[in-house]
C-alpha cells in the first residue's frame, strides 16, 4: 500500500510537470503566431516582389528563347551553304575551262553534271519538285496564271502546262506551281 501511494504521488507529480510544460508550449506557440503574422502592407510588400521577381525571371526566358530561336534559323541555312559550296566551285570551274574549251558537247555535259549535282544536294535537304502537268487544278498547290480552252473533255479543269515549277520541303509547299489552266 506504501508502494501505491509513492507510485500514485509520482504518477500525480508527473502529470503536474507535463500538463505545466503543455501549457507553456501552447502560450510559446501562440507567441510564435502573433510574432509571423504580418500585417497587410508587409503582405502586399511580400506578393509585390515575389510578382515582380517572377515577371523578371518570365521576361529574361523570354528574350533567352527568341535569341535562341534566332540562332537556330541563322545555323539551319550555314549548313546548306555549305552544302552548296562545292557545287559553286564546279561552276567556276566550268566558266574557266568555258573560254577555251571548242566541244560544245563536252561543255553541255559539265552543265548536265553540275545541274545534277546541285540538284542532289537541294534534294538531300528536303526539297522536291512539285508534279503539276496533267493533274487536277488544285488552288493549294497552284497558282493559275492562265485559262485556255481545252485541247479536249479530258483536260477540262486540269493543268495544261507548267510555267514554273512548284517545290515541297520536307511535305510543305514552299512555291506553288505558277500553271496554265484549261476551260
Amino acid at each position: 500500500m506504501v508502494e501505491d501511494t509513492t507510485n500514485n504521488d509520482m504518477e500525480q507529480e508527473n502529470n503536474q510537470e507535463q500538463t505545466e510544460h503543455t501549457a507553456e508550449d501552447n502560450q510559446t506557440v501562440n507567441e510564435g503566431q502573433t510574432s509571423t503574422e504580418l500585417t497587410p502592407d508587409e503582405k502586399y510588400a511580400e506578393l509585390n516582389d515575389r510578382f515582380l521577381r517572377l515577371f523578371a525571371e518570365f521576361d529574361n526566358y523570354r528574350k533567352r528563347t527568341n535569341k535562341e530561336k534566332i540562332d537556330i534559323i541563322n545555323s539551319a541555312s550555314a549548313g546548306v551553304m555549305k552544302d552548296m559550296i562545292p557545287v559553286m566551285d564546279d561552276f567556276e570551274r566550268a566558266i574557266a575551262n568555258n573560254e577555251t574549251a571548242d566541244d560544245i558537247v563536252s561543255v553541255k555535259e559539265g552543265f548536265h553534271l553540275i545541274f545534277n549535282k546541285f540538284k542532289n544536294t537541294l534534294e538531300s535537304k528536303g526539297l522536291k519538285p512539285m508534279v503539276a502537268k496533267g493533274q487536277a487544278f488544285d488552288s493549294e498547290l497552284h497558282e493559275a496564271i492562265a485559262n485556255i480552252p481545252a485541247p479536249s473533255n479530258k483536260e477540262k479543269g486540269k493543268v495544261i502546262e507548267d510555267v514554273e515549277k512548284g517545290y515541297y520541303l520536307n511535305d510543305k509547299v514552299i512555291r506553288y506551281a505558277k500553271v496554265v489552266v484549261g476551260q
